[in-house]
């Protein structure tokens, strides 16, 4: 079992920690909701199952595991992955075309639940500080005072990292540090709620363990410097002062070694694949990941949305299917060149076989009884629509090229669906200095922006094709930057935040969806019920 798994699945399974924090104005209610705080916090390993249980929670909301968190809001609000309804499936009341469209209002349920699992997840690292803090160290024989410090370090970081998200998202939103004190938070400018994450970051980060093979998966000095990379590229959007010399600063931390690696220095991954597959745990191109581990269980399992139907058990000789919900836009798709590998490597395109035959697997919608083909476009050919731009309430069962880009193996592999989520990787930290180096110049890249990209852009095309595919200082634009930066991070549902920093999310038109030009839009409405719930809640502009 990998390392933090045996916390975080002992947590899960046998503790049964959890109840349900519903909102920010219920950081009050109990998280241990089966068992008596005197009762717990025995040992060292009682103290560790509470730390990491914000972890476990985490999930459910940034990785592609459940539909109404920060994954979902920042994937199908962009211009690469969308949820069109393909005949009588995926409608879903028009959700996701209101996603698309950028035409959703106050009261989105998905947006609901985001809000509740974002804010449980403050509530549970509180709950755990406030615990933590005020233990008899003396009455817990294994723990040594420093180890404590270390944890309640971590847990403010992990904090902050919560914030940086949920900022993103609702932009004003208040800060709650201690459980239901007070018991309705008032609602904090950007700015305001900016400057709390700085500092716990700042004060923080450099007290973490550096990264290593043996803390993989926790939150390390490595994974706090990416926060602040994040934090400080971003800074201009969300406080209003550019800080391109501090993300330079935290970059080249990680980049040197200085915060440690999984490998004792993070380097990038030689090849596409490695970093998504099954044996990806102590990858040294990651910075921080959720560890899952099927054998655990505790299976990252991106198959509900991202999947096909389950003919996709045929396809790839695995044990799961999904809900056909997930495609790629066909103008995401355009964006690779024919001859740039992550189109091969990273996609589900075109007819689809038997594992390892050419035996066509069918269909069983339109294409019922008929050979699947996945197409980049999505329209109604089966009604002989094939020329029109199509649109989200007008696809079929085999509507978009589909994601790849993690492969769980098969089902005989002995790593069979043992990935992890990657959080952070040293490749978008190459990125964020690069972006930084370009803003700091006028938009003009320097040579140094230009070779930080071209290292792993590289590995996306064949020695014969490379010199015409890499970039010069005159090819690498601002534009051009933000285009590589969605070809090599798609899927990993950071595209709505480089939209907006970019100034392309409300300006800019992809596949059926038009330019906005809305500022409010920019960040989301803070849901009716919360309002409702909480008085010092304030509603975002243009809602």
């Amino acid at each position: 079992m990998k390392r933090a798994n045996k916390y975080i699945c002992y947590a899960l399974s046998s503790l049964m920690l959890g109840g349900t924090i519903s909102s920010c104005t219920k950081l009050d209610e109990n998280v241990y909701s089966r068992i008596k705080n005197e009762n717990f916090y025995k040992n060292k390993r009682e103290v560790m199952q509470a730390a990491l249980r914000p972890f476990t929670h985490m999930q459910a909301w940034l990785a592609p595991t459940g539909g109404n968190g920060f994954y979902y809001h920042s994937e199908l609000s962009a211009d690469q992955v969308a949820w069109p309804q393909k005949g009588r499936h995926g409608y879903d009341g028009g959700d996701h075309i209101r996603q698309h469209y950028h035409t959703w209002t106050s009261n989105e349920g998905r947006m609901r639940g985001a809000w509740e699992l974002m804010w449980g997840g403050v509530g549970y690292v509180n709950n755990a500080i406030q615990d933590i803090e005020k233990l008899d160290i003396t009455q817990i024989p294994d723990l040594k005072e420093e180890e404590r410090a270390q944890i309640i370090t971590q847990l403010k970081v992990m904090r902050a990292f919560h914030y940086i998200k949920i900022m993103d998202l609702w932009g004003n939103v208040p800060i709650a540090t201690k459980v239901a004190d007070p018991l309705n938070p008032e609602t904090k400018p950007r700015a305001e709620v900016f400057a709390f994450i700085q500092k716990e970051l700042e004060e923080n980060v450099p007290k973490l363990p550096k990264t290593s093979a043996e803390n993989i998966g926790q939150v390390s000095m490595a994974a706090g410097y990416a926060m602040l990379a994040e934090l400080y590229l971003n800074a201009e959007k969300w406080s209003g002062k550019a800080m391109y010399d501090q993300c330079i600063s935290v970059c080249n931390k990680i980049i040197s070694g200085e915060a440690g690696g999984i490998g004792g220095a993070p380097k990038l991954a030689s090849d596409l694949n490695s970093l998504f597959s099954n044996t990806n745990s102590e990858n040294p191109e990651s910075l921080f990941q959720f560890q899952y581990s099927r054998q655990a269980g505790f299976t990252f399992d991106w198959a509900g949305f991202y999947m096909s139907y389950d003919y996709m058990k045929e396809v790839l000789k695995v044990g799961y299917g999904g809900w056909n919900a997930f495609v790629v836009i066909p103008t995401a798709f355009d964006a690779y060149a024919e001859n740039d590998l992550r189109k091969k490597e990273w996609f589900l395109f075109g007819p689809q076989y038997k594992f390892g035959t050419t035996i066509p697997v069918l269909g069983t919608e339109e294409y019922s009884g008929k050979p699947l083909v996945f197409v980049n476009s999505i329209r109604r050919e089966s009604e002989g629509d094939k020329t029109s731009e199509g649109g989200m309430t007008k696809g079929e069962e085999n509507s978009g090229a589909r994601f790849n880009k993690y492969k769980s193996g098969t089902l005989d592999d002995p790593n069979y669906w043992e990935n992890d989520y990657i959080i952070y990787r040293l490749t978008e930290i190459y990125f964020d200095k690069a972006e930084a180096l370009m803003r700091k110049n006028g938009g003009i890249a320097t040579q140094e922006a230009v070779d930080l990209i071209n290292a792993s852009r590289k590995r996306a095309f064949k020695d014969a094709d490379w010199n015409a595919n890499k970039y010069t200082t005159s090819t690498l634009t601002l534009n051009e930057l933000l285009a590589e930066r969605g070809r090599e991070f798609i899927f990993e549902g950071k595209r709505r935040t480089d939209l907006i920093r970019f100034g392309k999310y409300i300006t800019a038109t992809w596949w059926d969806h038009k330019a906005t030009n809305d500022k409010n839009k920019e960040i989301y409405a803070v849901p009716m019920d919360q309002l409702a719930i909480n008085p010092n809640l304030k509603q975002n502009p243009g809602y």
